[in-house]
């Protein structure tokens, strides 16, 4: 008999917890995994998934405009946000209970309560029980931050932007990252005026600067307002349940801002707070991140963290390669580690970016001599759509060996296009070898092939 409850305990069941949970079982390992919430987490229940639903419904806006150049007509469109977000919210009751039911099949042991350790193998419940574990996997994610200022308390955070009661008229967003650029596209798709809110000049850092100015130029076209170098100072709620939103910088006018929602999405931190990490010396970074070695062990042995909540990537695909590599090494007796190199991205912006591997700036440090290719087009689906949009892809490539060390791309399905393409540079593919390759006529895909 083993002198442990469970060999496996795992706190949080998201795409890391519920991948590392399930193979786990399937190695014959007894499992618990415990969730304060829903199972499922972020990406599922408040993330990606809702939010490309979301996205999705936006588009409906532009395409039934276009439309009329390809024959259609409607007769009294109009848009139900309602409908949307409770279509949306019964999907992700779908996605919550197909996530039980995988582990349930695996009889993994599902237990709803907030848990906290309180030693190297032992983890205390909400419910005050005390449970013990051969290991422990720590899979909580992360959460959104909100700052701190005089009337921060009435914005909103990613979270709550799938139960808003209605549409809102106005919405002011804080922040200029992924979520802050999906959510404008996707509010000012859904007919609301979407006014943007960054610090700096500089949105999307880390993607190539040449999609990111695109991506200005293409949202500013289509009516979101950007304020950049700026700052809020303070949020005031009026009597019609909207807010007078107060900002600083230069050239803003000091006049507030009526907004009906104020979104916050200035980044996300680690949830570490109250695991109880301390109770047995687990080491964070100064962002409260989860250190973890190359098989996603903390300093202390018994106990490893995958996902948002440690100190590496923050992307759902890698939580699952982290989760499956974790139950490959410490249960399957065949060490695993995740390749971080090449690791495809996207934002879901109108029109999305998709981006593997270096970026110009980056190419020019590391390698210094290198080559540009590019294709500034309009897809033809725009040009019949009489849409002045222009898509840009960009292929960074290392001179002497003609290796392609970076691919970029704005424009309609663009992620779709690049996840094929991901494959050819973190093979390490050549130039040649894409102008070697027939083009596909026509599609927007071909122009990968046809880069000068």
């Amino acid at each position: 008999m083993s002198e442990y409850d469970y060999d496996l305990f795992v706190i949080g069941a998201g795409s890391g917890g519920v991948r590392a949970a399930r193979v786990s079982a399937s190695y014959g390992a007894k499992v618990a995994v415990a969730e304060e919430y829903r199972v499922g987490g972020t990406c599922v229940i408040r993330g990606c998934v809702p939010k490309k639903m979301l996205v999705y419904g936006s588009h409906f806006s532009e395409e039934l405009e276009d439309g009329k150049n390809f024959g259609w007509t409607w007769e009294n469109a109009k848009f139900d946000w309602i409908k949307l977000r409770d279509h949306i919210l019964s999907d992700v009751d779908r996605l919550n209970n197909a996530y039980t039911e995988t582990l349930n099949n695996h009889e993994v042991e599902i237990i709803l309560e907030r848990a906290e350790i309180v030693g190297p193998h032992e983890i205390k419940l909400a419910s005050g029980k005390t449970v013990t574990a051969k290991y422990i996997l720590i899979a909580v994610g992360a959460w959104p931050v909100v700052p701190e200022f005089p009337g921060s308390e009435h914005m909103m955070t990613s979270n709550e932007m799938f139960h808003l009661e209605k549409l809102p008229e106005t919405i002011i967003i804080s922040g200029g990252g992924y979520i802050a650029n999906e959510f404008a596209g996707i509010f000012n798709g859904l007919g609301s005026k979407v006014t943007l809110v960054n610090r700096s000049d500089v949105i999307l850092r880390g993607y190539d600067e040449s999609l990111r100015d695109r991506l200005i130029q293409i949202s500013t076209l289509k009516g979101i307002n950007f304020k950049f170098n700026c700052n809020f100072e303070k949020i005031e709620k009026r009597e019609d349940g909207a807010f007078d939103v107060y900002m600083g910088g230069p050239h803003i006018d000091s006049a507030p801002v009526r907004a009906d929602v104020v979104l916050v999405a200035t980044g996300r931190r680690p949830k570490t707070d109250g695991l109880g990490l301390e109770n047995v010396g687990v080491e964070m970074d100064d962002k409260g991140a989860i250190k973890v070695d190359e098989y996603s062990r903390t300093n202390v042995d018994s106990i490893y963290a995958v996902g948002d909540v440690t100190d590496r990537v923050q992307l759902t695909p890698v939580a699952i390669r982290e989760g499956q590599a974790f139950a490959e090494t410490v249960f399957n007796d065949t060490p695993k580690t995740v390749d971080y190199n090449c690791i495809p991205s996207a934002v879901f912006s109108q029109p999305p970016i998709a981006s593997v591997g270096l970026t110009e700036s980056e190419a020019r440090m590391k390698y210094g001599n290198i080559k540009i290719y590019s294709s500034d087009f309009r897809a033809m689906r725009n040009v019949f759509a009489d849409r002045a949009e222009r898509s840009l892809y960009k292929m960074i490539v290392e001179a002497t060996s003609g290796k392609i060390l970076g691919l970029h791309m704005i424009g309609p399905d663009a992620p779709e296009i690049l996840q094929a393409a991901a494959v050819a540079v973190k093979a390490g593919l050549t130039k040649q070898d894409f102008d070697d390759t027939v083009a596909l006529h026509p599609s927007m895909a071909e122009e990968l092939v046809l880069l000068k």
